[in-house]
């Protein structure tokens, strides 16, 4: 067995954190939530149930403890994605700092008003 192999293997055990698979060469390894499927899963137990048979992959091996990690998210099919169109136009307006000068002297105004009622 080695990385990136599909196997097939058995659902022995649900954590929150993921499932336990048996694999049909034996070995015992566990699929990360994350690797179940693309997006959020809010409940592990609505997609995986005990003794259920799953196609896997392999992702990772530790030589050490026999242990491998799985995917079964690798072995979908990737939805193709249409590019979203961008519509690149120079019917933007354009202010500038045309606002700005319009306003300065009304602000002005406003600020001395302000200034003058507070040393009164």
């Amino acid at each position: 067995m080695k990385i990136g192999d599909k196997l097939t293997g058995r659902i022995t055990g649900i954590q929150s954190y993921g499932a336990f698979v048996e694999l049909e060469t034996g070995i015992t390894g566990l699929i990360h939530i994350s690797e179940i499927r693309t997006g959020f899963i809010e409940n592990i137990y609505d997609i995986l149930k005990i003794g259920e048979e799953v196609q896997v992959q392999v992702v990772d091996l530790d030589e050490y403890t026999g242990k491998a990690s799985l995917s079964i998210r690798t072995l979908e099919e990737e939805k193709h994605q249409l590019p979203r169109r961008r519509r690149f136009s120079s019917d933007r307006v354009k202010y500038g700092f045309a606002p700005l000068a319009r306003m300065m002297p009304i602000w002005t105004k406003e600020a001395i008003s302000n200034l003058n009622k507070k040393k009164s």
